[in-house]
């Protein structure tokens, strides 16, 4: 065996959380995982600035206790989204203030920002076990094991866990046609979560909306900004707005017509942010893969295939799109990553090896 291959029972791609919900699972079943990413970051649609503003994930709210309870473990401290004062609705006609905030439900937020949830479950696993900015090009089967090439090198593994979208596996890895025709062409049609929206974050000096009596929502059907939340941190601070925008309307100017927008809704105060963060999501290179703003069928998420092994049982999709319940939100990744290790903890692995006597644990 060459010095750049190495052996494992389990291969994971994907540092987000459905990825690292997987690998911590199986690394405490005893089982020899290593987890790869292509980023020089883990946490994948989980993006958190230096200032601790979310460029990605941002909420989650009642009736998902897998996030609660992660955080809970991890020591991440929650706030809840502020909601107090009125709402703003954007026409064509005009710009109309409604009464109280029917734009905003009760959601909570991480006050370190979303990404502390990934970094907590990568500091779990062993340091070897998780290999950032490692891109996998290749997946095909040798016998009874599956290899997973990669820049660095080639990964043998008895099980491969895929924790990135579907339809961004078909577009960046080579199958060599051994992948099920029926599940290729479900992977292929599945839209990527976020991947045609920009998200856009402006900081401020105050949260001048809030005294204005404003929550700092606002739903608009002139754009380019189509939904707009208050991003404060706790007690205001720092203070910020955010907004969603579809991905074709980040062209040329983009910046300024934000600007222009938050200022028609908020006030001039609004037209000079100290920062504007804009993150498209649908540029990312390890999120969206080419033309995926045109999928739509989000009717294939949580498609019954996902929930089955593909390459003849030796690989587990693990990505939100794939969650039954939740899917889109961090509560279905995580609820992914555990359907994914259950399964290769119930897989048979080569030359008899298994998992030592301990079993899953849903609150590893």
């Amino acid at each position: 065996m060459s010095p750049a291959t190495s052996q494992h029972d389990v291969a994971v791609i994907g540092a987000g959380p459905a990825g690292l919900t997987a690998a911590v699972a199986l690394h405490a079943a005893g089982l020899d995982t290593v987890c790869v990413e292509a980023r020089d970051r883990t946490g994948g649609r989980l993006a958190t600035t230096a200032d601790g503003l979310d460029v990605g994930a941002t909420w989650f709210w009642d009736g998902e206790p897998r996030v609660a309870a992660l955080a809970a473990r991890l020591g991440v401290a929650l706030f809840e989204q502020h909601r107090a004062g009125d709402a703003i609705a954007q026409r064509s006609a005009g710009i109309q203030r409604v009464t109280g905030n029917p734009i905003d439900v009760p959601a909570y937020r991480y006050r370190p920002g979303a990404a502390a949830l990934t970094a907590g479950l990568a500091a779990r696993l062993p340091g070897a076990a998780l290999r950032l900015s490692t891109p996998v090009t290749d997946i095909r089967r040798n016998g009874g094991v599956v290899e997973v090439r990669t820049a660095a090198g080639l990964l043998n593994a008895g099980q491969v866990v895929l924790a990135i979208p579907p339809a961004l596996a078909m577009a960046s890895i080579d199958f060599h046609d051994a992948l099920e025709p029926e599940p290729a062409r479900l992977a292929e049609a599945t839209p990527v979560w976020m991947g045609g929206v920009v998200k856009v974050v402006a900081t401020y000096r105050t949260t001048f909306w809030r005294a204005a009596g404003l929550a700092g929502a606002a739903i608009s059907w002139t754009g380019p900004l189509r939904e707009i939340h208050d991003m404060s941190g706790p007690d205001g601070s720092p203070a910020a707005l955010f907004g969603f925008a579809p991905a074709a309307a980040a062209g040329p100017g983009f910046a300024s017509a934000v600007t222009t927008q938050l200022a028609q809704l908020f006030g001039q105060e609004a037209a000079q942010p100290e920062a504007l963060h804009v993150q498209d999501w649908s540029s990312e290179r390890w999120t969206s893969p080419p033309g995926a703003r045109h999928l739509t069928d989000y009717g294939l998420f949580g498609h019954p295939l996902y929930q089955r092994p593909a390459l003849a049982g030796r690989l587990h999709w693990a990505s939100t799109e794939t969650a039954t319940s939740h899917a889109g939100h961090v509560e279905g990744a995580l609820l992914a990553g555990e359907r994914a290790a259950r399964a290769v903890l119930a897989a048979p692995l080569p030359h008899g090896l298994r998992p030592h006597d301990h079993p899953y644990d849903d609150r590893m």
